[in-house]
């Protein structure tokens, strides 16, 4: 006696459509609620950056808790765009992470290449034990270089950028990103440093107001030194500076003049930014100048220090009189002097001047 097989096929028939149907069902309510949207996203942070991303900061960067990452170029160590999914306030996060040993990635001449521009390169330190400053040119800009103390004269340098609106929340934001992914990336790198405390607040408040302008006589920060110079009989009586910060890979001091403009200016560049700053070229910034360099320790690279006579494009002029080459040089060394004390760095050489 023969079973007819049809009742057979047809339940299996039936079971496979209720399979197809139940994986529909669920892939319909993974789309339609955002879950798989969301699941991708969050891979895709977690990739990003070689796996490196440090998200804790993000949300208060780009303003918003939707965000997914965009593969990195592959010109760095590591690179990644982060933005909200799928829209929301326009903001975004590009983080850059190259080796000290490397070239500076693209575009990073542009924050040398106006330092001649008043106070348009100044950079302000992170602060915290960070070896990093936070710079604006239309969007904001943390770097950080983080030694490497068991490969010498190697660091690692992370890049975080912020596009566009901010406030000081993002800010503080980007600083979190851009620190902690440095960290992270150094250790899976094999890198050991010695890194900051986890950023609380990144400074936003900027030099070149008059109201930032103070006596030479009362400086006790980036331009302390300068104190006991001849700026002031010079035409420069004021200053503008930052806080004395050993850690931070630029320095700046402007000299100001009687109207509050700023005259001259003074760059201190270590480690990385050093090297970022000779990749721009000789001839950043322009204008007539005066440069030292100093030997630092566990680095190859040297120290520069730069004294720029300030351009100010408002009045298409240069607001302070021309130093005498005896000023200008004097005023250069005194601040490399100093810088190189703060730094244990040692025989600072004034190479030439354009005073």
């Amino acid at each position: 006696m023969h079973t007819d097989p049809t009742p057979r096929r047809i339940r299996a028939w039936w079971c496979a459509l209720a399979v197809v149907v139940t994986l529909g069902v669920v892939a319909f309510l993974l789309y339609s609620t955002g879950t798989y949207d969301s699941w991708r996203d969050g891979r895709s942070l977690d990739r990003a950056c070689d796996g490196t991303l440090a998200q804790d900061g993000l949300a208060a960067a780009i303003g918003s808790s939707r965000l997914k990452a965009e593969p990195d170029d592959g010109s760095s160590l590591a690179q990644c765009f982060v933005k909200t999914s799928p829209t929301g306030t326009g903001r975004a996060v590009q983080v850059t992470l190259r080796w000290s040993t490397t070239g500076a990635p693209s575009g990073a001449s542009v924050w040398y290449d106006t330092v001649g521009n008043g106070v348009d390169a100044q950079a302000a330190p992170l602060g915290q034990g960070w070896s990093g400053v936070v710079r604006r040119d239309g969007t904001w800009q943390v770097m950080v270089s983080l030694d490497c103390v068991n490969q010498k004269s190697k660091a690692l340098v992370a890049y975080g950028d912020l596009y566009g609106t901010s406030d000081g929340t993002a800010l503080t934001g980007l600083g979190r990103v851009t620190t902690e992914t440095a960290r992270k990336a150094a250790d899976k790198y094999g890198c050991r440093v010695d890194a900051g405390k986890p950023l609380a607040k990144v400074p936003t408040a900027q030099l070149g107001k008059p109201d930032t302008a103070k006596p030479l006589s009362e400086a006790r920060g980036s331009c302390a030194a300068l104190r006991g110079t001849r700026a002031a009989q010079s035409g420069t009586p004021q200053i503008m500076e930052y806080p004395l910060d050993a850690d931070a890979p630029q320095t700046n001091c402007y000299l100001v003049t009687k109207d509050h403009k700023p005259g001259y200016g003074l760059y201190a560049y270590y480690g990385a930014a050093a090297k970022d700053f000779q990749s721009a070229g000789p001839d950043s910034g322009g204008n007539e100048r005066v440069w030292a360099t100093a030997d630092c320790p566990r680095s190859a690279q040297e120290a520069i220090f730069v004294l720029y006579r300030l351009y100010d494009r408002d009045t298409d002029s240069f607001p302070a009189a021309r130093y005498s080459t005896e000023v200008a040089t004097s005023v250069l060394k005194a601040f490399a002097d100093r810088e190189a004390q703060l730094r244990g760095c040692s025989d600072v050489r004034v190479i030439s001047g354009k005073a």
